[in-house]
């Protein structure tokens, strides 16, 4: 305030709100925190755990065959060995990269293509639109399961073959959310005045439609990843996903099945893994959705105890 009485500029201008980042979002809901480390934890050792490990995986020592978990041999010994003396903790290590090899690109081919498509189909409408919904209906009316073991059984197993036949048969999940967000968005009045200038139809999708679908799309993404991984260990366990002398947690469950009474770590330590991972990932794909969501992103600023379903969205918060 001035010395006449007037008030400044500063003061005379609203308050602004301080949107607070995602990281301290993230950091104030302690599951999604706990589940994003998990992940990230997994994501290392996959990608730079095969610089440490060497051919430890694969080295085999019958002498030291069905050791249980112990401190004695080191950090290789710290969840024992398998029924060929193999470290249990170099072969999770490897199994972590065969499994996300798969996963990853998987769920990344399905939804580029998914979305890709749903985005043309529900930005155009008509005939497009309803071409793409009944292929998504001819691919959804098998089961993904029953048609990878088909398609694995006839061909030869391998990690190819199943990044194909995962990324071939999720492509209609990412179809139909993209085509039901470009949809609605088409005639919002962003679109209209993007349209009115003459924009072409590709780039009000790519500039316009895409970054709002996009959160949607990655949380599905994310929720996605968990049930190919999945699937990708189920089809490892019937044995026709991926075949040794390469290792995934799936199979790691298959060969110590016929062990889990004497020597139970080789079947649980695995099977954890894959629970840890999937749900880490559920959890962490539930509060993505929150956070960017404009509407919602609010609760995760305000103290647990305060999260309650029917407290009023505050103003400053509504964009």
């Amino acid at each position: 305030m001035t010395r006449d009485g007037a008030p400044t500029a500063d003061e005379d201008a609203p308050a602004r709100t301080v949107r607070p980042s995602r990281w301290r979002m993230l950091g104030r809901d302690r599951a999604a925190a706990v589940g994003a480390v998990i992940l990230a934890v997994v994501a290392l050792l996959a990608l730079f755990g095969g610089l440490f490990i060497g051919d430890r995986a694969q080295r085999q020592d019958l002498g030291a065959s069905l050791r249980p978990p112990s401190l004695d041999d080191g950090v290789y010994g710290l969840l024992g060995t398998d029924v060929l003396g193999r470290s249990m903790v170099a072969r999770l290590i490897e199994a972590a990269a065969t499994t996300l090899s798969v996963a990853v690109p998987a769920v990344l081919c399905s939804l580029v293509i998914g979305s890709a498509l749903g985005l043309w189909a529900g930005y155009h409408g008509g005939r497009r639109e309803s071409v793409a919904m009944r292929i998504a209906d001819v691919i959804l009316s098998f089961p993904s399961l029953l048609i990878a073991v088909v398609v694995l059984y006839v061909f030869s197993p391998s990690a190819l073959n199943l990044v194909l036949i995962l990324a071939v048969t999720r492509v209609p999940v990412y179809l139909r959310t993209a085509r039901a967000e470009a949809a609605e968005l088409r005639s919002r009045l962003f679109v209209d005045a993007a349209r009115t200038f003459g924009t072409a139809g590709r780039m009000i999708i790519y500039r316009h439609i895409l970054p709002v679908a996009l959160p949607t799309l990655l949380t599905v993404a994310t929720l996605d990843f968990c049930f190919v991984m999945l699937t990708e260990s189920s089809l490892s366990f019937l044995g026709i996903g991926i075949q040794p002398p390469d290792v995934s947690w799936g199979l790691m469950v298959a060969q110590g099945r016929q062990y889990l009474q004497t020597s139970w770590w080789i079947t649980v330590l695995p099977g954890l893994a894959i629970v840890l991972t999937t749900v880490s990932a559920t959890v962490l794909a539930a509060w993505a959705r929150i956070a960017t969501d404009p509407a919602q992103r609010w609760r995760l600023t305000l103290p647990k105890k305060r999260r309650t379903a029917s407290a009023p969205v505050p103003p400053e918060m509504i964009p």
